[in-house]
C-alpha cells in the first residue's frame, strides 16, 4: 500500500510538472500565433493601401502624360481627358487643371472662364474673398477646369492659390521637386467636408512647368478603411501633429483621435509611400494576444490537473503529438505567409504590365492614326513586352541580361544591330521600359534607304560610369548614313515615350538628334533605378523554397 501512495505520489508530482510544462508551452505557442496572425493582417491591410495608393499615382502620371496644356481656351482644357481619367475607375473627388498663369494674361483668362459658362468667372482667392493682383506675385496659379463639373465643383473655377495656406506650399514643392506631391490632410470641397488629400502633378511644356494636374482622394476609402471582423483598428498619424491620429468613427467620418500608446498590447506601425511623402499607418490590435494566451494556457493545466491521476501515462504521447502539431502549425503559417506575399508580387506585375499594355493601346491607335501602321506598331510593341516578360519569368523576376533586349525576335532588324558594352543584368521595371525604347529605335531605322543607298549600319552602345554610390548607366544608339530627310519619323507614341516616359521611369535624361551622317539617341540614368537590388532581392525571397523546421 505504502509503495502505491509513493507511486501515485510521484505519478501526481510528475503530472502536475508536466500540465504546468504544457500550458507554459501553450502559452508562449498562442501568444506567437496571436501576434503572428495580427502580423499578417496587418502587412496585407498595408500591401493593400499601399496597391490602392500606387493605383492613384499611376493615374496621375498617365493623365499628365496624356495631357497637353492648350495655347488657348484653358478652361476646358479636361474635356480630351475625361474618358481616360475615369477608364481608371478610381475614387477620386475631383480633378483640376491648375495652370501658371502670367500677370498680364489675368484679364483674358477672366474672358476665357465667362466664355466658358462658369458660374463665377472673377479671379479671386482660394477662400472665395476678393483678390488684389497688385499684390499678386506672378505666376498666378489659377483654377481653369475641374472634372467631375457640378454645381459644387464648377464654383471653385476661378479661384486662385498663390496665398492659400494648404495648397501654395504644395505647388511649391511640386516646382521644386518636378515630381507629383501629396498634401497634408485636408477638407475637401467645403470646410466640413470629408477628410481628404491632394495629389498635384507638374504638367510641362518643353522644360518649364506650365502648371499643375491636381486629384483630390478621400482618406477613408484610400487608407483608413478597414474590415469590422479585422483583429486591429487602422489609425493615421498626423503628419501636422505627431501627437494626433485621423481615424474612422462609427458613422465612418474621419475624426481627430488622441494617440495611445500601451505597454501590455502595443499597438503595430507600418509606412506606406504616396506623392513622395511617407505616411504612418498605426494599427490598435482589438484583443491581447497575451490574455488569450493566459486564458488558454490556464484551461490547459486545469484540465491536466484534473486527468493527471488517471490519464498520467497518456502525457508523453499527448506531448509528443502537442510538439509535432506545433511544427506544422508554424511550417503551414510560414508557408501560406509566402503565397500571400507571391499572390501579392504577381496581382502587382500583372496590374503594372496591363497598365502598359493599355496606354500602348491607346496611344499607338489613337484617331487619325493610318490603320496598317498602326496595327504593325501596336503589334511589335506587345510582342516586346511578351518577350521581356518570358525573360522575366525565366530569371524568376529577378532581371535579365541587357543584351537579351537585342534578339531579333523581340526588335526589328536585330541582326543588324552591333552591340558593345558589359552584359549587366538589369530590373524586371528598368527591363520593361528598356525593351519598349529598343522596339521604338529599331522600328523607326531605314528600311532599304540611306544616304549610301544599302541599310543603314546601327550601334548600340552602353557604359557604367562614376563611383559608387553615384555610378550611371550611358546609353547611346546610333544609325549611321541616314538623315532626318531618309530616317522614318518618329511618331507621336514614341517621342513620348523617348523623351519623357522611359527617362522618367528611370530617374535619367535623354537627347536625340541628327549629325551629318546619323541619327543619335542618348539616355543617361542612374545605375541604381536599372539594376534595384532590392527588388531583385525581395523577387528571389519569393522564390525561395520553404524550408520545414
Amino acid at each position: 500500500m505504502f509503495r502505491l501512495v509513493i507511486t501515485i505520489i510521484l505519478m501526481a508530482i510528475v503530472g502536475a510538472l508536466a500540465s504546468g510544462l504544457a500550458a507554459f508551452k501553450i502559452y508562449e505557442q498562442e501568444e506567437s500565433l496571436g501576434r503572428i496572425a495580427l502580423a499578417r493582417a496587418v502587412d496585407s491591410h498595408a500591401a493593400l493601401v499601399q496597391e490602392r495608393l500606387s493605383e492613384r499615382e499611376l493615374l496621375t502620371r498617365v493623365t499628365v502624360g496624356l495631357f497637353r496644356s492648350p495655347a488657348s481656351d484653358k478652361a476646358n482644357a479636361l474635356v480630351p481627358l475625361r474618358s481616360s481619367i475615369y477608364a481608371f475607375k478610381t475614387d477620386f473627388v475631383v480633378a483640376g487643371w491648375i495652370p501658371r498663369v502670367p500677370l498680364s494674361e489675368l484679364a483674358q483668362v477672366q474672358s476665357d472662364l465667362k466664355t466658358a459658362g462658369f458660374p463665377n468667372p472673377i479671379l479671386r482667392n482660394a477662400d472665395d474673398s476678393p483678390l488684389d493682383q497688385s499684390k499678386l506675385k506672378p505666376p498666378a496659379i489659377v483654377l481653369m477646369d475641374v472634372e467631375p463639373q457640378n454645381d459644387q465643383t464648377r464654383a471653385f473655377v476661378g479661384r486662385v492659390f498663390n496665398n492659400s495656406a494648404t495648397l501654395a506650399p504644395l505647388f511649391e514643392r511640386v516646382i521644386s521637386e518636378g515630381k507629383p506631391v501629396s498634401s497634408d490632410p485636408l477638407h475637401l470641397l467645403k470646410p466640413d467636408g470629408p477628410m481628404g488629400v491632394v495629389l498635384a502633378a507638374p504638367v510641362r511644356q518643353g522644360n518649364d512647368i506650365v502648371g499643375f494636374m491636381t486629384i483630390s482622394y478621400k482618406l477613408l476609402p484610400l487608407m483608413l478603411t478597414s474590415d469590422e471582423a479585422a483583429p486591429f483598428a487602422v489609425a493615421l498619424r498626423d503628419p501636422r501633429d505627431a501627437s494626433n491620429n485621423l481615424k474612422a468613427d462609427e458613422s465612418n467620418e474621419v475624426v481627430d483621435t488622441p494617440l495611445q500608446l500601451s505597454s501590455e498590447n502595443p499597438p503595430l506601425l507600418r509606412i506606406v509611400n504616396f506623392g513622395e511623402r511617407e505616411w504612418n499607418l498605426i494599427y490598435y490590435p482589438k484583443t491581447s494576444s497575451i490574455a488569450r494566451a493566459q486564458e488558454i494556457a490556464t484551461i490547459v493545466l486545469a484540465i491536466g490537473m484534473a486527468i493527471t491521476a488517471v490519464l498520467c501515462g497518456l502525457f508523453g504521447y499527448v506531448s509528443y503529438n502537442n510538439i509535432r502539431l506545433s511544427r506544422e502549425i508554424q511550417t503551414r503559417i510560414g508557408f501560406e505567409r509566402r503565397l500571400t506575399a507571391v499572390i501579392d508580387e504577381l496581382n502587382h506585375r500583372v496590374k503594372n504590365i496591363l497598365a502598359v499594355i493599355q496606354s500602348i493601346v491607346t496611344r499607338t491607335m489613337r484617331h487619325g492614326s493610318d490603320i496598317d501602321t498602326a496595327r504593325e506598331l501596336l503589334i511589335g510593341r506587345i510582342h516586346a513586352m511578351s518577350h521581356v516578360v518570358s525573360l522575366l519569368s525565366e530569371s524568376q523576376w529577378q532581371g535579365v541580361k541587357l543584351k537579351g533586349l537585342f534578339e531579333s525576335r523581340a526588335i526589328p532588324h536585330g541582326e543588324r544591330i552591333a552591340l558593345n558594352g558589359p552584359d549587366i543584368v538589369v530590373s524586371a521595371r528598368a527591363a520593361q521600359s528598356l525593351s519598349l525604347l529598343f522596339f521604338e529605335l529599331a522600328s523607326h531605322a531605314d528600311e532599304g534607304h540611306s544616304l549610301v543607298g544599302k541599310p543603314p549600319q546601327i550601334v548600340a552602345q552602353w557604359s557604367i560610369s562614376g563611383k559608387e554610390p553615384d555610378t550611371t548607366f550611358d546609353f547611346r544608339w546610333e544609325e549611321f548614313n541616314t538623315s532626318a530627310a531618309t530616317r522614318r519619323a518618329d511618331s507621336e507614341f514614341g517621342q513620348v515615350l523617348l523623351d519623357r516616359v522611359v527617362p522618367e521611369a528611370l530617374g535619367g535624361t535623354s537627347k536625340r538628334y541628327f549629325t551629318d551622317v546619323s541619327y543619335v539617341y542618348e539616355l543617361n540614368a542612374p545605375m541604381v533605378t536599372v539594376v534595384d537590388e532590392k527588388e531583385m532581392s525581395r523577387t528571389g525571397k519569393l522564390g525561395a523554397p520553404v524550408r520545414r523546421k
